[in-house]
């Protein structure tokens, strides 16, 4: 694992690898993150807020969250910034300080990459399900290479941002480091999405 200094946006929605993100950025310390991360060409921990709001005083992060990488900016139609961001590693916060202006920084441990593995039989239903469900949204990711359904990790993350799960239970899923185990989880979620 390696260690850095991360500044981080604390929101309610929890990021994943490889996830898409888009934000609205009006507060002048999200200003500052943006303007420096597109300097330094680095990335911004996203984190689940545990206690607090978006906007305002400082919330307080969850201690897992994931890596965000900048990937385009826009004017939004009102006149602020919209930027676009690609979820990439996990980390765990090992501390936390706050700038003057209201920025929380982390000093965040990366998880090593998680190994690609095969999703197994037992699991099999959830990259049908999941296959089915980007067939149902069409665009980009109704293109994605058939090989990616069999990859036990993309298929937990990508399951994890489209079935209606609660923040709480999408954060446990963000946290679970075996992408088997994961994957068994959301089996366990399952039988509350299927019709009867």
């Amino acid at each position: 694992m390696t260690t850095s200094s991360l500044p981080l946006f604390p929101l309610s929605s929890v990021l994943f690898p490889e996830g898409n993100l888009s934000l609205r950025i009006f507060e002048p310390r999200y200003l500052d993150l943006v303007r420096d991360c597109a300097r330094s060409d680095s990335g911004f921990g996203v984190c689940l807020i545990l206690d607090g709001q978006e906007a305002g005083q400082p919330a307080v992060p969850a201690a897992v969250g994931t890596l965000a990488r900048i990937t385009d900016f826009h004017t939004l139609p009102d006149g602020l910034l919209g930027i676009h961001a690609r979820g990439a590693e996990r980390f765990h916060v090992l501390n936390t300080r706050v700038r003057d202006n209201g920025l929380i920084l982390g000093d965040v441990e990366f998880f090593d990459a998680e190994e690609v593995v095969a999703v197994p039989a037992d699991c099999g239903l959830l990259a049908t399900i999941l296959e089915r469900v980007h067939e149902q949204l069409g665009g980009d990711i109704s293109l994605v290479d058939r090989a990616r359904y069999d990859d036990a990790g993309w298929v937990g993350y990508r399951l994890a941002e489209v079935l209606p799960l609660e923040l709480p239970e999408r954060q446990q899923l963000l946290q679970i480091n075996d992408p088997i185990e994961r994957l068994g989880q959301l089996m366990h979620h399952l039988p509350r999405f299927q019709r009867a």
